[in-house]
């Protein structure tokens, strides 16, 4: 059995062995790692740019990079111990930039077109494609045209924070750091806003723990502040709910599913739901106010069902999945119970407008309300931190 930090030690074994046997190997000239994640969604192919950076560490609030979301303490253990142990990062935070026309990852891409990339496909069919670019002129230029721009954590909140701590951990044992140290620096991968490829799906929420409402019930608790109209079909209108919603393109609209009668509602806030967020949200921005997924929680679930204090949700991003779950099918990995589930709601994702004008006012944004597909491959590259 291994001791509690076992998996620790073993991970940087690991390191030092990969470096001996060259299966990692640093490069002997500065780079910038141009990353592609070529990908499918309903029948339409898509190509997310970015490029792999060190980014110099700031406190969050105290300079130009912006978190969305809160942070757990028992995460950013396991991932200082980690960092500790192998003394480098080995997985890249993922960071959006305003570039409105593209032109970074643009001079990035037509610096690639003779280099051969490292291709690897996913078990989702992802493909990605990674090409370093060390030519000194477009290094000089992309870090001029970056120097200024802020950037919005999309995921790694965790990993940053960890790299922050490891960064005063190494400075309390060296003393202050020179500013080119590597431990002031995290590996990240550089999205464009504005690239086609960057595509925000939904996380809807399954609960245990509330009453079984009618869709009666409902439509009574939430008289005045939402219009609720039923959609015909059972459980299985899940899909033409999800569809009204997506076609809306609304914030303020949630599926709802009553499970006392097999029925799913599409509510649509009313100005009485803007009100009642401004009291029940007294210190958040508008912005934050019209979330969906504020709505959802602060407003709908906590004020008007009074389900407040029910168990954590267990999040799913696909329709299908929500169906699975109310039929007790279906995969379990995010739930903590095998109890049924007493309520379902779809809800729209925050868009990157959003991600934005929440990160500017210093707010973090309620639990899974981005979900950035796909998700970033760890291995492709790993940073040094001595």
């Amino acid at each position: 059995m291994d001791s509690e930090d076992e998996k620790y030690e073993r991970a940087a074994r690991f390191v030092t062995q990969w470096k001996s046997e060259g299966v990692l190997k640093q490069d002997e000239a500065p780079s910038y790692y141009v990353y592609h994640q070529e990908f499918t969604i309903d029948g339409h192919v898509f190509n997310r740019r970015g490029f792999m950076a060190r980014v110099r560490i700031q406190p969050f609030g105290e300079g130009n990079i912006y978190p969305h979301e809160e942070t757990h303490p028992k995460a950013k253990v396991d991932r200082l111990k980690l960092t500790q142990a192998t003394q480098q990062n080995n997985s890249q935070i993922f960071g959006l930039y305003p570039d409105p026309e593209n032109a970074i990852i643009t001079l990035l891409d037509e610096a690639t077109t003779t280099i051969t990339p490292i291709e690897a496909e996913d078990h989702l069919g992802v493909k990605h494609r990674l090409w370093p670019v060390s030519d000194p002129d477009v290094i000089a230029k992309v870090s001029e045209l970056m120097q200024d721009k802020p950037m919005f954590v999309a995921d790694g909140h965790h990993r940053y924070e960890t790299a922050a701590n490891y960064r005063d951990l190494v400075s309390n044992e060296l003393g202050p750091l020179p500013s080119d140290h590597p431990a002031n620096f995290v590996m990240t991968m550089l999205v464009g806003m504005s690239d086609p490829g960057m595509i925000v799906l939904p996380t809807h929420r399954l609960l245990r723990g509330t009453e079984r409402f009618s869709s009666a019930e409902i439509t009574a608790r939430l008289a005045g502040t939402f219009d609720c109209e039923i959609v015909a079909g059972g459980l299985e209108a899940a899909n033409t709910v999800w569809s009204n919603m997506e076609s809306a393109d609304d914030q303020g609209l949630i599926g709802l599913y009553a499970c006392k009668d097999d029925t799913w509602l599409l509510c649509k806030a009313t100005e009485t739901a803007a009100a009642k967020m401004e009291t029940l949200a007294a210190n958040q921005s508008k912005d934050w106010q019209g979330l969906g997924v504020s709505l959802l929680h602060r407003l709908v679930i906590d004020d008007l069902l009074q389900a407040k204090g029910h168990p954590k949700p267990t999040y799913v991003h696909d329709v299908s999945e929500v169906v699975d779950a109310m039929h007790g099918e279906g995969s379990q990995a995010e739930s903590d119970s095998d109890e049924p589930y007493t309520l379902a709601a779809l809800v729209m994702p925050a868009k990157l407008s959003h991600v934005e004008a929440i990160s500017l006012h210093k707010e973090r944004m309620p639990a899974k309300s981005t979900y950035f597909y796909p998700k970033l491959l760890s291995g492709l590259t790993f940073n040094p931190l001595r």
